[in-house]
C-alpha cells in the first residue's frame, strides 16, 4: 500500500445527477501511467472527474494517498488546502479570457489584429499561474518541451486549435503538479503532434509527475504503462502497455439516424453550373512579418467534396476565415466566392448566406443565454444567436432537424452546458438549416467519442450522397474521412 497513489473500491458514481458507474474499482499505484478508453466519451469524462472529485461518490470508497501529507503539512499549518492543489487538468474545454477576465470574444476577433491585442500573449498566460508548490518546470522547460517558443508574444486568439491544446498542456505543467489529468489531449493534435506527444509523456513522467489520460483504444501513446478500459459497469478489463493490442476491442456498434428525414430536409439535388465555388488566384494573407499563406491558388466546383490538410498552424484556419466571410483581408486579395470576387460592394451576409460552417470552437462564442434551439435557428440568420422572432414555419423546422439529430430534450439547455457530442450535432443542424451551397466542416467532431465519429462520417456521407452540396472537410484523422471525398488540397505553411 506504500506505493497507492489513488483507489476507487465498489464506488457507485453519479455525474451531472445521472448515475455514471457502478461497482467502479481502480487501483493507481507508484511508476504507472495510464490510458482509460471507452465506447462513450461522457464516461471517459465522468471518471476523470471521478478523480478530480467532482462528482458525486453516493456509495463506496475513493483514496487518495498521493495528498495525505501535503494535506496534513497545510492543514496543521492552518492554511487552506486540498489534494486539488496537487492536480493539473486538460480538459477539452478550454476557454481562454481577455485582459479583464471576461469570456467576451466574438468569433471575428480572431482575424482582426488590432481586436486581439485584447487578449493576453502565451507568456503572459503562463506566468499568470501561481503554483502551490514549488516543482522543476519554468516557462523556459514548458516552452522548449512543448514547442511554444514562436508563439511566445503571440495573442491567444491568434492561436490555431493544435496551438490552443499545447499551451493548455503546458499550462498544467506551471502548476507543478504531482499527478496530470488530461481529457482527449491528442484532439486536434496533427499526425506529427500526436507522435510526438508520447515523447512529451515521457519528459513529464521523468520528472516525477504521474500521468493518465483518456483515449481511444487504437491511438495509446508512448510514455503510457497501463491501459483501463471502463463503461458504466466499472472497469472491464486491464492491460499492461505491452499485452495490449488495439485489435482486442471488439468492434463498435455504431447508432443511426433517420436517413429518409434527413433527406427531406435536404434541398433537391439542381443542374450543375458553371461558375466556380471557390477561386483563389495567388492569395497571400501576412499578419505583421509573419506569412501565413503565401500565393495560394484553389478553385472548387460544385458538387466536389475536399479534403482540406496541414500540420497545425499551416493556415487551415485563415483560409477558412476568407471564406466565410471572418478575414478584413479578403478584400485586398483576388478571391471570388459562387462567381462574385470579393470587395466589389457584396455585404458580409451575402457572404455567409450560401455556406454553413461548423468549427468545434464556435460553441464557446454563443452568449450565455442561448439553447440548443436557439443556436440551431440561429443558422438562419448566420448570428452568432438567435435574436429576432421566428416564424412558426422556421419553428417546425428546427423541430426536425432536432429530431434527426436526438437533440429535443436538449432544446432549452444552454449549449455549453451540454455534452460535446451534443454541441457538434447543434452546431451541425445550424449550418444545414439554411440549406447552404458549401458546407465547411473544420475538425466538426472533434470530442466525440468513437460511436459518434463513426455516425458523424456517415451523416456526412448521406448529406454527399442526397445532395449536391459542395463540401470543405477538415481533419487530421484519415478513418474519419467520408469516401464521398476524393479530392485534396494540402497547406505546406509558411
Amino acid at each position: 500500500m506504500f506505493d497507492l497513489i489513488l483507489s476507487i473500491q465498489e464506488a457507485t458514481i453519479l455525474f451531472k445527477a445521472q448515475q455514471a458507474f457502478q461497482n467502479l474499482n481502480f487501483q493507481w499505484e507508484k511508476g504507472q501511467n495510464w490510458a482509460i478508453i471507452g465506447d462513450s466519451g461522457w464516461e471517459l469524462t465522468a471518471f476523470i472527474e471521478t478523480l478530480r472529485g467532482n462528482t458525486v461518490l453516493s456509495s463506496g470508497k475513493i483514496e487518495r494517498p498521493f495528498s495525505k501529507s501535503y494535506v496534513e503539512e497545510k492543514t496543521n499549518a492552518g492554511e487552506v488546502n486540498s489534494f486539488r492543489d496537487l492536480i493539473a487538468y486538460v480538459s477539452q474545454k478550454y476557454v481562454f479570457k481577455n485582459r479583464s477576465h471576461i469570456q467576451n470574444f466574438y468569433f471575428q476577433q480572431r482575424f482582426n489584429s488590432s481586436e486581439s491585442e485584447e487578449t493576453v500573449t502565451v507568456r503572459e498566460y503562463l506566468l499568470e499561474v501561481d503554483p502551490k508548490l514549488p516543482g522543476p518546470w519554468t516557462i523556459q522547460k514548458v516552452s522548449e518541451l512543448l514547442n511554444l517558443e514562436p508563439l511566445m508574444e503571440e495573442s491567444l486568439l491568434k492561436l490555431s486549435n493544435g496551438e490552443s491544446r499545447r499551451l493548455a498542456i503546458g499550462l498544467g505543467l506551471m502548476r507543478q503538479p504531482k499527478v496530470y489529468l488530461m481529457d482527449q489531449p491528442m484532439t486536434g493534435l496533427d499526425v506529427k503532434s500526436r507522435e510526438e506527444f508520447g515523447e512529451i509523456l515521457k519528459v513529464i513522467s521523468d520528472h516525477g509527475v504521474l500521468v493518465l489520460i483518456t483515449t481511444s483504444g487504437n491511438e495509446i501513446p508512448d510514455g503510457i504503462s497501463h491501459i483501463a478500459r471502463i463503461s458504466k459497469n466499472g472497469v472491464l478489463k486491464s492491460w499492461e502497455k505491452k499485452d495490449f493490442h488495439g485489435t482486442q476491442i471488439e468492434p463498435l456498434n455504431v447508432p443511426t439516424w433517420d436517413w429518409e428525414l434527413l433527406k427531406s430536409l435536404l434541398p433537391e439535388k439542381q443542374e450543375k453550373v458553371d461558375e466556380s465555388v471557390v477561386k483563389l488566384k495567388n492569395v497571400t494573407i501576412k499578419y505583421e512579418d509573419h506569412t501565413i499563406l503565401d500565393k495560394l491558388n484553389w478553385e472548387i466546383q460544385p458538387g466536389e467534396r475536399w479534403l482540406l490538410k496541414g500540420r497545425n498552424g499551416a493556415g487551415k484556419s485563415t483560409l477558412l476565415s476568407l471564406l466565410i466571410g471572418e478575414n478584413p483581408q479578403a478584400y485586398s486579395q483576388d478571391f471570388w466566392l459562387f462567381g462574385r470576387k470579393r470587395g466589389t460592394g457584396e455585404s458580409i451576409w451575402d457572404v455567409k448566406r450560401p455556406t454553413g460552417f461548423v468549427a468545434p470552437e464556435l460553441s464557446r462564442y454563443f452568449p450565455a443565454n442561448q439553447t440548443c434551439r436557439k443556436v440551431i435557428l440561429s443558422g438562419l440568420f448566420d448570428t452568432m444567436g438567435l435574436f429576432k422572432k421566428v416564424s412558426p414555419e422556421q419553428e417546425a423546422l428546427a423541430e426536425e432537424w432536432m429530431k434527426l439529430f436526438e437533440l429535443t430534450p436538449l432544446k432549452d439547455t444552454v449549449i455549453q452546458r451540454v455534452s460535446l457530442e451534443h454541441q457538434r450535432w447543434t452546431l451541425l443542424a445550424r449550418a444545414l438549416i439554411k440549406q447552404p451551397k458549401l458546407l465547411i466542416l473544420d475538425e466538426a467532431s472533434q470530442g466525440m467519442d468513437e460511436f459518434q465519429r463513426k455516425l458523424f462520417k456517415e451523416t456526412v456521407q448521406q448529406i454527399c450522397e442526397q445532395s449536391d452540396i459542395t463540401l470543405i472537410y477538415v481533419s487530421h484523422y484519415t478513418e474519419d474521412v467520408p469516401d464521398a471525398v476524393d479530392k485534396m488540397m494540402e497547406l505546406s505553411g509558411s
